[in-house]
């Protein structure tokens, strides 16, 4: 398995971050068929693939600010003001996803990205884990 570590700044205000870029170059240079698994090591991020710009990343803002306010309902408490939810999001987009490589290619949709989201706005610094599950010759 051929695994690389991504760091990326997210900002200090809710995010979507494409990173779809840096999915495709690492497939295409482990080359090959196989699995391209996406992890992000952390309690308040999780990972998404959807369509990208045209005001999806706003609408899924948006979407997720209805369903998690920012506001003093939560019990966890730390950090700033309606942190709580940002530890409830991962159960909404998971920390991870896999996408399906054919000869180094990520086998995406036509509109389809990886997206980092990110509401958390306390770690504007973020670790996305790449790796490569190669399939059997």
């Amino acid at each position: 398995m051929r695994t690389k570590l991504l760091d990326l700044q997210t900002g200090g205000s809710e995010s979507i971050t494409d990173i779809t870029g840096m999915c495709r170059d690492f497939a295409s240079e482990s080359g090959g068929d196989g699995l391209l698994h996406v992890f992000v090591p952390h309690a308040t991020a999780g990972l998404s693939i959807m369509e990208l710009g045209a005001g999806s990343d706003d609408d899924l803002l948006a979407a997720l600010r209805e369903l998690l306010p920012k506001d003093d309902r939560w019990r966890h408490r730390h950090g700033s003001y309606g942190h709580g939810r940002d530890h409830v999001m991962p159960a909404l987009i998971p920390p991870y996803t896999t996408v399906p490589v054919v000869s180094g290619r990520l086998e995406l949709g036509t509109w389809q990205s990886v997206a980092l989201v990110d509401l958390n706005v306390d770690n504007p610094s973020r670790q996305v884990r790449l790796s490569f599950l190669t399939g059997a010759p």
